[in-house]
Parts: C-alpha cells; sequence; structure tokens
C-alpha cells in the first residue's frame, strides 16, 4: 500500500517536474527521489502545494571521493501517510550552488544558511545569506563539514563585522542583551527593536556553544557514537541516542526485542514528565510565582531521583544500547515506578488547580508571547511549540517507533497559541505520558533486552526520528567504515528558535524571559 501511494506520487508529477527526475527508488516507507538542481524549486513547489508535505531536512553531503559531487538532501514527511520522501540532488563542486527552496518552504531558511556555512554550497536567492554558525572571525574558503577539511585544523581567524538588520525610525532604541547572561543558562545574544514599552523588532544569534558534533561523529565508532549522541542536549540525551541507534539499526535491519522498546518508550517518557515539569516551573517562576515554582521543581527532582534509582543516572545516560538497551526494568521496580508517578500526577492536579485560581500568573501567559497558527505551520514548528499553536503533529502517532504503535494516547493540541496553551499542552502530556508508561510497563514481555546490530553496510542510509519533550529530533546516518560517513542531527530547537522573534512583537522586554521559557528552547542542540 505504501509503495502504491509513493508510485501514485511519482506518476503525478507534472511534465516540468519529471522533465528533472533522474531515478527513482523505494525503500521501506521512504521515497528517494534523484533530481536535478534546475528542476528542485519546481519538485519541491509542487510536492508543498500537492500534499502539504513536512519539511523534516535538509542538509548536504560530500561525496566527490566517489561521485565528483556535492548531494543535497531535502526530506520531508506525510505524516497522515507515516511516509517520508527525500529529493536527492547532485551539486557540482565546480559550481556549487542552486535556486533557493526558502521562497516556497520557509522551513528551509535557517538549513540553506547552515548548509552555506558548513559546505560553501550556495542557496542562490536566499533572503538572509549571512553566516548561521560560523563565527564573525571565521575566514571564507573553510567548510568545516567537507571532507578536505581535517577535524584537527587550526584556522586563522581574521576579524570582520557582523551586519545586524538595522531598525530605524523616531523613538526607535536598540537593547542588545546577552551572549553572557545573568544566572546559569548558556549563550545567545538577542537584539531588540522597542518603540516605547512595546517590542517591534526582535533578531536572535546563536552559534556561541557550536561544538562540531557532527563531524566529531565521522570519527566516532557506531557504539561511541551512542554516548555522544546522549550529550547532544543533555536534558533530551535519551531522546537523541534513541534516534542515533534507530537509525543504525534501520541500516542494519536489526529488529530490537519488544521488551527493550516497551523500555525505550518507558524512559522517552520519564525523560517529557521531568522537562515539561521543569518548564512548568520555569514559567512560574518567571512570573514571580515562587512558591508554585518550587513545588514544580520537586515533582521534578522526584522524577529524576525515580531515574537514578532506576538506571543509575538521573539524566538516564548509559541505557540505549544500539539493538536495544543495557538496563532492564524488575516487576519490583515497576511497581514502585507506578506508584511514584500516580502519586505525582495527583501532585500536579493540586499543582493546576492552584495556578488556575492565581489571576497574576494567569494575567501573564494568556494572550503573551503569540504564535499564530499560519506562523507555526508555515515554519513546520515542533513540540509543545507547535500544538499549542493549533498544529496537530507528534512523531509518536504520525511516524510510530518503539512500543509506540501498540499503545492508546491523545495527542493534545490548543489554538490559542500563547504562553498558557503551551503550558496546557505540557500539563496534558504529563497525564499521558503516564498512561504510555503504564501500558508500556503492562506490555513487557519476554527477557532479551539487546541483539547483536551485526554488520552496518557503507553508503547505506537510515534515519531514526523521535519525539523528544521540545518536539522531533532527528539523526541521519549515511554509513561509512566503521563510523559515520555523515551523521546530520536536526535538534528540534533548530526548528523552533527562529519563532522567538514572531513571538515576542508587541510585548514587553521584560516578558521575554516568559516566553523563552515557554517554548523550552535548548542552546546546545540548537548549535551543536
Amino acid at each position: 500500500m505504501s509503495e502504491e501511494y509513493l508510485t501514485e506520487i511519482v506518476e503525478d508529477l507534472p511534465p516540468n517536474v519529471a522533465v528533472g527526475v533522474t531515478s527513482t527508488s523505494f525503500e521501506g516507507k521512504n521515497l528517494r527521489i534523484d533530481v536535478t538542481k534546475d528542476s528542485l524549486l519546481n519538485m519541491v513547489a509542487h510536492l508543498n502545494r500537492r500534499y502539504h508535505v513536512t519539511l523534516i531536512s535538509q542538509h548536504a553531503t560530500d561525496e566527490r571521493e566517489f561521485t565528483s559531487n556535492f548531494c543535497l538532501y531535502t526530506i520531508f514527511s506525510l505524516p497522515k501517510k507515516d511516509l517520508f520522501l527525500t529529493l536527492a540532488t547532485k551539486i557540482d563542486e565546480s559550481l556549487p550552488a542552486y535556486r533557493t527552496l526558502t521562497s516556497e518552504v520557509f522551513a528551509a531558511y535557517w538549513y540553506e544558511r547552515e548548509i552555506m556555512d558548513m559546505f560553501g554550497i550556495t542557496a542562490l536567492g536566499h533572503p538572509d545569506p549571512r553566516p548561521l554558525v560560523l563565527w564573525d572571525d571565521w575566514p571564507l574558503g573553510y567548510y568545516p563539514l567537507r571532507k578536505d577539511f581535517d577535524i584537527e585544523s587550526k584556522v586563522e581567524r581574521i576579524k570582520t563585522d557582523y551586519p545586524y538588520r538595522p531598525v530605524e525610525g523616531e523613538g526607535v532604541f536598540v537593547i542588545p542583551v546577552g551572549p553572557v547572561h545573568a544566572g546559569v543558562i548558556e549563550p545567545g545574544h538577542f537584539r531588540f527593536s522597542v518603540a516605547g514599552e512595546p517590542i517591534i523588532n526582535l533578531e536572535i544569534r546563536m552559534g556561541y556553544v557550536h561544538r562540531g558534533v557532527e563531524k566529531l561523529s565521522e570519527s566516532t565508532s557506531y557504539h561511541r557514537g551512542t554516548f555522544l549522541a546522549e550529550r547532544i542536549s543533555g536534558d533530551n540525551g535519551f531522546a537523541h541516542s534513541t534516534a542515533y541507534c534507530q537509525a543504525l539499526e534501520s541500516i542494519a535491519g536489526v529488529q530490537v526485542p519488544e521488551r527493550a522498546e516497551n523500555i525505550r518508550t518507558t524512559m522517552l517518557e520519564l525523560e517529557r514528565i521531568y522537562n515539561h515539569l521543569g518548564d512548568l516551573g520555569g514559567i512560574a517562576l518567571d512570573t514571580a510565582f515562587n512558591v508554585g515554582a518550587q513545588q514544580a521543581y520537586i515533582l521534578k527532582e522526584r522524577i529524576m531521583d525515580l531515574n537514578d534509582w532506576l538506571t543509575g543516572s538521573r539524566f538516564l545516560r548509559s541505557v540505549n544500547a544500539l539493538g536495544g538497551v543495557r538496563k532492564d526494568i524488575s516487576k519490583e521496580q515497576a511497581v514502585k515506578l507506578e506508584s511514584t508517578l500516580v502519586k505525582t500526577k495527583l501532585e500536579l492536579s493540586e499543582w493546576v488547580s492552584m495556578i488556575n485560581d492565581m489571576p497574576s500568573l494567569m494575567d501573564r501567559i494568556e494572550v503573551t508571547g503569540t504564535i499564530s497558527y499560519d506562523i507555526a505551520k508555515n515554519m513546520d514548528l515542533v513540540g509543545p511549540a507547535a500544538r499549542g499553536s493549533g498544529v496537530d503533529r507528534d512523531v509518536r502517532r504520525d511516524h510510530p517507533y518503539a512500543a509506540y504503535k501498540h499503545i492508546s494516547f491523545t495527542v493534545p493540541v490548543y489554538r490559542e497559541g500563547d504562553i498558557l496553551a503551551r503550558t496546557k499542552v505540557r500539563i496534558d502530556e504529563i497525564n499521558e505520558s503516564v498512561s504510555i508508561i503504564e501500558q508500556a510497563l503492562d506490555l513487557m514481555k519476554g527477557s532479551e533486552i539487546a541483539v547483536k546490530i551485526g554488520d552496518v553496510p557503507e553508503r547505506k542510509v537510515g534515519m531514526g526520528l523521535v519525539e523528544a519533550p521540545r518536539g522531533e529530533a532527528m539523526h541521519w546516518i549515511m554509513a561509512g567504515q566503521g563510523v559515520p560517513f555523515r551523521h546530520k542531527v536536526r535538534d528540534p530547537s533548530f526548528s523552533n528558535w527562529l519563532a522567538i522573534e514572531f513571538a515576542v512583537l508587541g510585548n514587553i522586554v521584560p516578558d521575554f524571559p516568559l516566553v523563552n521559557k515557554s517554548l523550552s528552547l535548548s542552546y546546545a542542540g540548537n548549535d551543536l
């Protein structure tokens, strides 16, 4: 059925698009279409308008040692069909450029800037070709993810200025904030333009904690890569390691034991619960409701202590392994796990009643930081940020993995798009997570928790997609000799950071920390 539908997509291509197709192939739920760069924009426009596809990733590979070309991969989701479309486009080394896709799919905006930085492949006509990842003094002509760039290279820096967008007018003031902030948070630069109190423009700049994760992965063995994936975004580490394992397991053709799938599902939901509780506490704290914040933090600590008791790690590290998991859950542990979650759920209900009776808090979060449905949809936002703006999108349901295909759950969606809506989504999701864990524990059968992964064929491609607490985490791997030839990581925050420039418009600067907290954006996950 899947292949039939994908075949129809190919047969349905209009002549001006089909002329650029050089080959098609099916593998599992993915249709790969090789398309010339002259026809790529028309192809994307057709797929977007005809099938309302969702952009999962756009990234490049340096395949010059095999084909004398770079290759551009544009991956879309067909969520209602649980299918994917991958457009592969050869980019000649002598003319590394193609027409920008941002004009048709706005979500490509940051992907294309990242590709220009890391591969030197230009998106012609891009509305903002300034550097995204590389810093001001990085010289032209050095592209870190090309294969001829040595990871040990010491690049001589050349000081240049970064041109910010000018915002001018009578009474307009610019307030630069960061990159170093008060408190223990990571660095990012926020440039507010205000007229009186309301914010009329915000420009953000990230990249301060770029660590070269994707380049490092290309010299990291597959088994050690699990540990690297856990450290991409510390509090979403289990989601990232799951996506990494799933990508390699799909390449190796390995079926993870059923018990391991249920354990992964349990851990993924525990990670969601403690992250959401932390975000709820942060929202309460930024409205100066300290009592509510501390009560939410107590619940978060209870779950992190539970994680530690179950696995030896508050962040659930070293549990995932290629082919399954390293830690089992005994019957005695399952009993304590369930009783702790029931207690937490009841106390969360009391917490919700308390904040609903706090007009000073509700006044701060209602109609503040609003992201409209159209903006959320056009930017392909993910996670609670999307679902709080009416975008009904959740990988656990749309592209089920681990044990989710056997589990019944509801995806909460609110249309208001404000901080209150994102808060409600998280509260509802915690309750759903408790139910999911109870079902996963009931489905636990057998004793096997891992299998050997075996050979990982070179040049074969696999993708893992996981619904992390912040939204979709994606790992795409092209296999090499015992290490990834190319490892593309897309943290959910990469999809959501730009939305904050829209969310704050019309609000006042003191509301910014609250808006920021409600979006729960990761600096490290974005910067890689």
